[in-house]
């Protein structure tokens, strides 16, 4: 049996879950406005391990979402990773955090799009085939009445930009998943098992969050 630890914290979402063989057994999570991450991840990793019924001398791995997302976020997240695994002297996975949200739509036609709210129409997005391999890779991108019109087949759109990108986005073959906003370390069951049994981790030492490519900030309007 492996038991593997899955830490998300990129966006306003605190999940932790444990997995035993690719299955989710135990969940906790909190979308707090406020951003509670450094006070309940750990309470919640603690909180997921008993739930479970073992120890964390019974994980085999750890698995922290990479980003993007919140640079505070990330970073908490991936400490509490990396002193797990030293400690137990165990591998680090990291996941995509948009393959995550992705995997969260659940749909076996048409393509989904994962978009995390950046600032005013700026969002991260990627592009996903139904059985989550890669159309378009993450970018940074302002998103406006001509974004995705190439795209004829039905798009599904989940993270939390639907109630700004919907007044744009308007195609037929447009459709929002409003109730999918922010990725759960319960989709990344799956996702990790995958990893750790292909043996696909990092350096625990120097592994660093992919924040991706800040926006350019422009100066206020002065007053008048």
């Amino acid at each position: 049996m492996s038991f593997i630890l899955n830490i998300e914290t990129a966006t306003k979402n605190c999940s932790v879950s444990i997995a035993k063989d690719g299955q989710t057994i135990v969940c906790s999570e909190l979308a707090d406005e406020g951003y509670s991450h450094a006070e309940k991840l750990h309470v919640f990793i603690e909180e997921v391990i008993a739930k479970a019924g073992i120890s964390a001398q019974d994980l085999k791995a750890v698995a922290v979402s990479q980003g993007p997302g919140s640079y505070t976020g990330l970073r908490i997240g991936v400490s509490a990773a990396k002193g797990l695994c030293y400690a137990l002297n165990i591998p680090l996975i990291a996941i995509d955090t948009m393959q995550t949200l992705a995997s969260q739509a659940g749909v076996t036609d048409g393509k989904i799009i994962p978009m995390l709210d950046a600032r005013r129409m700026e969002v991260y997005s990627a592009i996903f085939n139904s059985d989550l391999t890669v159309e378009k890779a993450i970018k940074a991108e302002i998103i406006d009445e001509n974004s995705f019109q190439e795209y004829t087949d039905k798009l599904y759109f989940v993270g939390d930009c639907a109630e700004k990108c919907k007044t744009v986005l308007t195609k037929d073959n447009f459709v929002f998943l409003e109730n999918i906003k922010y990725p759960s370390a319960q989709a990344m069951s799956k996702i990790s098992f995958d990893k750790y049994q292909k043996s696909d981790t990092v350096d625990v030492a120097y592994f660093e969050p992919y924040y991706l490519k800040d926006f350019i900030i422009t100066a206020p309007s002065k007053k008048e």
